[in-house]
C-alpha cells in the first residue's frame, strides 16, 4: 500500500479538549482504506465534539431530537474527490463503548472508519447494508497499525 500520509485529513475539537493520540497513523490508515475502496480525497474534517454540541447538529440540519455518535456532511458527490466534514461525538463514542464492552479507543476507530466508509458509498439503513457496513468496519481494524 501506499506509505504517503494524505495531509488532506484533519483533525479539530469544537467545544471539548480533545487530541486524538497517533494522528499521522489515522491519517495514513485512512488514506489506504480510501485507496482500497478506490476512493480519493480531497480534503476530511473530523471535528470531536459533546452529545449537546452534535445534537444541535442534528437538530439544526437534519431534523433529528437524538444524539448519535457520528455525522458526515459530503460537501461533493465526487467519490474520487472525497471532500467532507465528520463530526464525532466522544460522549456518545465513550458510552457506546461501555455498551460494547470495547475500549473507547476502539470505538473511537470504529466511528471515524465508519464516516468514511459512507462517503466511499455504504449505507446502514436497511439490515442487509448495516450487515455490510459492519463488516467493512471489523476489516478496516483489523488494518490499522
Amino acid at each position: 500500500m501506499d506509505e504517503t500520509i494524505d495531509h488532506n485529513i484533519e483533525f479539530f475539537e469544537a467545544d471539548i479538549k480533545y487530541q486524538l493520540e497517533c494522528s499521522d497513523n489515522i491519517r495514513q490508515w485512512l488514506t489506504n482504506l480510501v485507496a482500497e475502496e478506490k476512493c480519493g480525497i480531497e480534503k476530511i474534517q473530523y471535528i470531536f465534539c459533546t452529545d449537546e454540541y452534535l445534537l444541535d447538529i442534528n437538530k439544526k440540519f437534519l431534523e433529528h431530537d437524538y444524539y448519535t455518535d457520528i455525522i458526515t456532511f459530503p460537501l461533493t458527490n465526487n467519490k474520487k474527490a472525497i471532500q467532507s466534514d465528520i463530526y464525532i461525538s466522544i460522549d456518545r463514542v465513550t458510552d457506546n463503548a461501555k455498551s460494547y464492552q470495547v475500549s473507547t479507543t476502539t470505538e473511537l476507530y470504529r466511528v471515524i472508519a465508519h464516516g468514511i466508509l459512507h462517503l466511499c458509498g455504504y449505507g446502514d439503513y436497511s439490515d442487509s447494508e448495516k450487515i455490510t457496513m459492519r463488516a467493512k468496519e471489523d476489516y478496516y481494524l483489523t488494518k490499522l497499525k
